[in-house]
C-alpha cells in the first residue's frame, strides 16, 4: 500500500488480505484475539483462514477531553493501563481530566467485557502463539495494552497484525509484540479511516454474533470464490457493480440502491457481508450512470430502474459464477419499488435467466411500484421497516394488501428510515438472511401459503 489512494473496501476485506499475510502462524497452538469493536470484523476473517479459535480483549482508549480521537493512552481488562505521556503533556491534560476520563471509559469497558463473553472466560493463552488483531494502528496505545494483557496472560508468541499502520509503527510496538504484521504501512498517515471505504461503526450485535460464529463452526461455508469488480451491460448503458460469491452459494442476491445511492451503500454492504456469510452471494451495482445520478427524474423513475435491474437479473443466467443460482432481490427505498417491479417482470423462469425466488425491502417504498405491478408479484415478498418510520410504515402495510404472494411486515423497534442506530442494521441483515435462504429453495419445492396476517 503506498499512498492514500489505496485503501480496504470494508473491515472484511482488511481481513481478507490481512489473512493472506498471517497463513505461516497457522497451527494447533495459534490464537486469534480481536480488539472490540472495529477490530472483530478483521479478526474474524484471520480466524477462519487459519481455523484458529477467536477470543476478545476489550481495550479502551483514553482521549483527549477536548479531542477524543486522539489517544493519550488506554486501559485494558486485567486493569492494564497504558498513557502516552507526550500527548498528555502536549494537550495539556491534567490530572484530574485524565482520572475523570478513566473511570468514564473503565466503566464501558466492564459494560463491553461482561456483554461479549456472556460469563464466559478468557480463552487459555498460555503457552501458544496469539495473534492480536485490530483494524488499524494510529497512535499504538490500545495494540500496546492488548499485547501486555495476551502476555500477562501466558502467551509464549505475541503476533500483533493489522491492515493498516504508520511507516514508524514498528520502531513504536516492536518492545510489545515478537512479530508485527501489516499490509501496508502508508504517508501520510492521519487516520485509520482514511483508508477505508466503508468505516462504519461496528455494532456490538455484529461482534456478538462474529463471536457466536466462530465460537459455533457458522462461517460461511468455505472461502469466497469469487470478489470481484465487474461491468454490466443493461439497457443500452454499462453498470459498475460488485460480485461477491462464497465457495457452494445456496443463491445469488442483487442489490437495487435507494435514491442517489449505489453499489457502495455503506448500509447495503453491511447486509451483503451478513448474506455472504450465510452462503448467499451478492451483487451490488449501480443502477445509474454517473453521468445519469445527478438528474433527480432518473433517480426516481421506477420504471427505468425496474427495467436495468431486470436486465442485469438477466445477465446474471450468463455469468458462469451465477448462471443456474436462485434469486433473490434486495430493494431499498426506491429501490424497493425497483425490485418488485423485477419480481413482476421475472415471475417465471426463462432461457434468460431464473425467475425471482424471494425479495426483501429494506425502509423501501413498495407503494411506487403501483398497483398493477404488486399484483402480478409472486416472489415471497418481505417488509422491513424502521419502527420509527411510521409515515413509511403505513405505506408498507397499504402496498402490501395488494400483494397477492407471501407476503409479512417486520417493524424493528427504535429504528429510522436508514437504520442508523445502534443493532438495528443488524436486524435487518439477520431478517434478510433467514427469508432468503427460507425460500431460495431450489426449483420445485412447495413454497408456503399465502399470508395476509396484518
Amino acid at each position: 500500500m503506498h499512498g492514500t489512494g489505496t485503501h480496504f473496501t470494508d473491515r472484511t476485506d482488511a481481513g481478507r488480505r490481512l489473512a493472506a499475510r498471517v497463513g505461516h502462524l497457522g497451527g494447533a497452538d495459534t490464537v486469534v484475539v480481536a480488539l472490540p469493536r472495529g477490530g472483530v470484523p478483521v479478526a474474524a476473517e484471520v480466524a477462519a483462514a487459519l481455523g484458529a479459535p477467536l477470543d476478545i480483549c476489550v481495550i479502551r482508549k483514553l482521549g483527549v477531553p477536548y479531542q477524543p480521537e486522539l489517544g493519550m493512552g488506554a486501559i485494558g481488562e486485567d486493569g492494564v493501563r497504558v498513557l502516552n505521556e507526550q500527548v498528555i503533556r502536549l494537550a495539556g491534560v491534567g490530572d484530574d481530566q485524565l482520572a475523570a476520563v478513566e473511570r468514564r471509559e473503565r466503566t464501558e469497558l466492564e459494560r463491553r467485557a461482561r456483554r461479549y463473553r456472556g460469563g464466559r472466560p478468557p480463552a487459555d493463552l498460555r503457552g501458544r502463539t496469539v495473534i492480536v488483531v485490530d483494524d488499524g494502528v494510529a497512535t499504538g496505545s490500545t495494540a500496546r495494552a492488548a499485547c501486555r494483557i495476551v502476555r500477562a496472560r501466558g502467551a509464549a508468541r505475541v503476533v500483533l497484525a493489522v491492515p493498516v499502520a504508520p511507516a514508524d509503527w514498528t520502531e513504536r510496538l516492536s518492545e510489545v509484540a515478537d512479530e508485527l504484521v501489516c499490509v501496508g504501512t502508508p504517508s501520510p498517515f492521519f487516520s485509520i479511516g482514511e483508508f477505508y471505504g466503508d468505516f462504519a461503526q461496528t455494532g456490538d450485535e455484529e461482534v456478538l454474533r462474529l463471536l457466536a460464529e466462530a465460537a459455533g463452526g457458522r462461517r460461511a461455508p468455505g472461502p469466497v470464490g469469487v470478489d470481484r469488480e465487474l461491468v454490466l451491460r443493461a439497457a443500452g448503458v454499462r453498470l459498475a457493480g460488485r460480485l461477491t460469491v462464497p465457495a457452494a452459494p445456496s443463491g445469488i442476491v442483487l442489490f437495487a440502491h435507494g435514491s442517489g445511492s449505489g453499489r457502495r451503500s455503506p448500509r447495503n454492504r453491511h447486509v451483503a457481508r451478513y448474506l455472504n456469510r450465510s452462503g448467499l452471494a451478492t451483487l451490488l451495482f449501480d443502477l445509474l450512470t454517473e453521468a445519469e445520478e445527478p438528474d433527480r427524474r432518473k433517480v426516481f423513475d421506477v420504471g427505468l430502474l425496474g427495467d436495468r435491474l431486470t436486465a442485469v437479473a438477466e445477465e446474471l443466467g450468463r455469468l458462469e459464477e451465477t448462471r443456474g443460482l436462485p434469486l433473490g432481490l434486495f430493494g431499498a427505498s426506491t429501490g424497493a419499488a425497483a425490485a418488485l417491479h423485477t419480481a413482476a417482470a421475472l415471475h417465471t423462469a426463462t432461457s434468460l435467466g431464473p425467475a425471482v425466488g424471494a425479495v426483501v425491502s429494506r425502509g423501501g417504498r413498495p407503494d411506487l411500484a403501483g398497483p398493477d405491478v404488486l399484483g402480478r408479484v409472486s416472489a415471497p415478498t418481505l417488509l422491513v421497516v424502521g419502527g420509527l418510520d411510521t409515515t413509511v410504515i403505513d405505506l408498507n402495510r397499504r402496498a402490501r394488501t395488494r400483494l397477492h404472494c407471501v407476503s409479512e411486515l417486520a417493524v424493528v423497534p427504535g429504528a429510522g428510515h436508514l437504520f442508523e442506530e445502534p443493532g438495528t442494521l443488524d436486524q435487518v441483515a439477520e431478517l434478510a438472511g433467514a427469508w432468503f435462504l427460507r425460500h431460495l429453495a431450489p426449483p420445485g419445492t412447495v413454497q408456503e401459503p399465502v399470508s395476509r396476517t396484518p
